[in-house]
Formats: C-alpha cells, sequence, structure tokens
C-alpha cells in the first residue's frame, strides 16, 4: 500500500469530520510516502478539539533501520506498542481512494478501491511528534473477501465512521478491537479513482 488519493479540498474534508482545517492549504492530490497530507488529530495545546494538521506520510525507522515506514501491521511489535497506548499518538488520515495491484507478474493492472456511499473516509494512522520529522504511518490489516481476490495481501486499516472517535481516544485494549478488515459488500473496486 503506497499510494492513497484525497481528491477533496481542506475545508471539504474538515466539514465532513467536523474538525477545525485550520490553515491546512491541501486542495486534493494523490499521496506516496514522503508527500505530505493532513492528518486528523488532537491539538495538545487546545484540549479535546481536533484539527487537520500537514504531516508525511512516513515515520522515522527503527533503530536498525534507514528507509522511513509508511505502514504498520505488527502491531504488538515494541517499536509500536508504545505509540499505540498513547491516543494522543493516533489519527484519523482522509482518503478518497486507494491504489493496489491485480494480475498475474507481467500483467498487473493498477485498480481504486473506495467506500461505497462515502465519500470521503479515513484510514486508522499513528503519528510521530517529532518536530524534525513531523510523519505518519497507516495501519494496515488482511484484506476482506474483495480485495483478496484482486491480490494485494494486506488492506489500509478503514475505520467506520462511528468509530472514528473510538480510535482517537480509547484505551488501546478497546481500540484495538477495530483492527479488522473493513466489509466488502461496502466497498467499491474501479479502473479509475472515484470522481
Amino acid at each position: 500500500m503506497n499510494l492513497y488519493r484525497l481528491d477533496a479540498p481542506a475545508r471539504a474534508i474538515a466539514a465532513t469530520f467536523g474538525v477545525d482545517a485550520g490553515n491546512d492549504p491541501w486542495t486534493g492530490d494523490y499521496v506516496t510516502p514522503g508527500r505530505p497530507a493532513p492528518v486528523i488529530a488532537p491539538d495538545s495545546r487546545s484540549g479535546p478539539r481536533r484539527y487537520l494538521r500537514p504531516k508525511l506520510w512516513g515515520v522515522p525507522p527503527p533503530p536498525q533501520g534507514t528507509e522511513p515506514v509508511a505502514t504498520v501491521r505488527n502491531l504488538a511489535s515494541p517499536f509500536w506498542i508504545g505509540t499505540l497506548r498513547h491516543p494522543e499518538l493516533r489519527c484519523l488520515i482522509p482518503a478518497t481512494s486507494f491504489a493496489l495491484w491485480s494480475g498475474p507478474a507481467g500483467a498487473r493492472r493498477q485498480r481504486w478501491a473506495s467506500v461505497s456511499g462515502r465519500a470521503i473516509f479515513a484510514f486508522a494512522g499513528i503519528q510521530r511528534q517529532n518536530e524534525d520529522w513531523p510523519g505518519f504511518a497507516m495501519l494496515t490489516t488482511d484484506p476482506n473477501g474483495l480485495l483478496d481476490r484482486l491480490g494485494p495481501g494486506v488492506m489500509p486499516l478503514i475505520l467506520h465512521a462511528e468509530d472514528h472517535e473510538r480510535w482517537l481516544t480509547a484505551e488501546w485494549r478497546d481500540a484495538a478491537q477495530l483492527v479488522a478488515p473493513f466489509p466488502s459488500h461496502l466497498m467499491a473496486v474501479g479502473e479509475q479513482p472515484p470522481l
């Protein structure tokens, strides 16, 4: 999972999630690791209010690593568990679709997955509050039946709208219950990103 789209301006994203857009300049585009994109996170200086905050997709690597980490799969890893246990380090990653590749080697085709009936949805994410590297990473999980047939191996952890608050505030034992494939019947896959 290394490409998603957020084809909506900051104002529309903020309205969808009931947060403050602040000065986020986002106008809509694609996102790949190393590029900035807005995430929804609390502002420790202003209490429980949430804001769109531009951050880079990718967090600093573990001590033995050399490349930024864009996705988190092993939630029991000591490298991630400390972050996951702190709700203030969790975030929502708004998206309108995400890319996946399907087909046999040499004939793979890019497809775009989205959530039916929701122009903007959210992935579960974590953020690192390093001033030199304000980044985020996306959680992934097993693919649902629809995506499994297309062969990506993993899928982003998509949250139901009613679970956004739980992801951002619950103790980890409770929030961890949200880690599951998003239902196939609530998704669509097409040749192009949805308009």
